[in-house]
């Protein structure tokens, strides 16, 4: 029986007609996209557009009627619904091209995404609304030797700056106010920060369109970027910002490079040892031993960089020990859940027992590597009594494939 369907190839006699497009590139490229609101939903349709075989996408947030005004992939029935914006993106965007892959992880961008996905794509692209999600982004890039292209939207202005490696750092450009700002969240290790949300801003569909359409186009410039080749018909905002206001309709690029010496942004994770055997479903205890047999050593220990593992909280008033036994990246909802710590985030501090290091005396080696905190695919950083290692958790790859 014959197929009504018609075969085709995405872009052909299109894109192919642009004297510097490269066909096979861009079909096996891959991108990871940060934040799936009114920015991530342009970046993410425009991604599709062009026909970039591999999106990942990552918001922890579920979709609210106030986001259907400027994004342009949501439907009432997903705010309706209170869908993972991430989930809706992924879907809508395969439905506008078929033939590409979009996968959504719903979850935070830096503790329940795995650094080996960092390492793994062309580029990143932030859509986020915080100088903390930026700050945490830059270092993840930083650390993968990865270029971002960040995107900021309010009212009709938006701003696109670039950084890569070697020539621009977020964190470098940050004034002493906005790091100060960004200290008190991530500082006071051993205290739990509760009810810390950020205040609406207004913005406009057209802002979001334009900015987010900017950032696509940088991301294609990075993509076709060959460093053996002559490239200069490319003119990146690499070490620039870009600024559009609506208002007065202008629009200025400006140097925005910053890259100051001994900045711990800078930190390169090379020579990542690949771990087969390893991946974030097998057990503490499995790890630990695998890990010794793979490094070759006597003592180890897998530190908790991003995300420490929350034995109990404490509470100051009333005086209340509770057990958590979770990542810290999920405490905030745990204590939203829970009716008793709820009542109790309004009027006291809690104070967290907690794990930074994992090795032989952790009493709870029978909990997956996923339960304490480390995602599929990331890059563990693993103390031993022969040096620092970093290790991939590689049985995972699979998954991001």
């Amino acid at each position: 029986m014959k197929s009504d369907k018609t075969e085709y190839e995405w872009g052909e006699g299109v894109f192919t007609l642009l004297s510097w497009f490269k066909k096979d590139r861009v079909k096996n490229a891959r991108v990871l996209v940060t934040g799936a609101g009114a920015l991530g939903n342009e970046v993410v349709k425009n991604l599709a557009l062009f026909g970039i075989g591999h999106i990942y996408v990552v918001d922890f947030d579920r979709i609210e009627l106030s986001n259907l005004t400027r994004s342009v992939l949501f439907r009432e029935e997903d705010a309706l619904a209170h869908s993972f914006k991430a989930e809706v993106v992924a879907r809508r965007a395969m439905e506008i091209n078929p033939q590409i892959k979009v996968t959504p992880i719903v979850g935070n961008l830096f503790s329940e995404v795995g650094f080996g996905l960092y390492q793994m794509v062309d580029v990143v692209i932030g859509c986020l609304d915080s100088r903390l999600a930026r700050y945490l982004l830059n270092r993840l890039c930083m650390r993968a030797g990865k270029t971002w292209i960040d995107g900021s939207i309010e009212n009709l202005t938006g701003v696109v700056k670039v950084y890569t490696p070697g020539i621009s750092c977020y964190e470098c450009g940050l004034s002493r106010e906005e790091f100060n700002i960004i200290m008190l969240r991530t500082g006071c290790a051993d205290v739990v920060r509760t009810q810390s949300s950020a205040g609406r801003i207004a913005t406009t569909p057209i802002s979001a369109s334009i900015i987010g359409a900017i950032q696509v186009q940088e991301a294609m410039k990075v993509i076709h970027l060959d460093p053996e080749s002559d490239n200069s018909q490319f003119k990146t905002l690499q070490g620039k910002m870009l600024r559009y206001e609506g208002m007065t309709n202008t629009t200025n690029i400006y140097r925005f490079a910053s890259w100051k010496k001994n900045c711990p942004a800078h930190e390169r994770w090379d020579n990542v040892v690949k771990g087969e055997g390893l991946s974030s479903s097998i057990t503490v205890k499995q790890a630990l031993s695998r890990l010794k047999k793979l490094l070759n050593v006597k003592a180890l220990e897998i530190n908790m960089r991003n995300n420490k593992f929350i034995d109990k909280i404490i509470s100051d008033n009333p005086e209340k020990e509770f057990q958590v036994m979770l990542p810290e990246s999920q405490l905030d909802r745990y204590i939203d859940e829970h009716a008793e710590l709820k009542k109790l985030s309004y009027r006291t501090l809690f104070h967290k027992s907690f794990f930074e290091n994992i090795d032989k005396d952790f009493p709870y080696k029978d909990l997956t590597l996923q339960q304490i905190g480390i995602p599929a695919f990331d890059v563990i950083q693993v103390s031993t009594d022969k040096g620092l290692f970093f290790v991939e958790l590689s049985d995972d790859a699979a998954k991001f494939m």
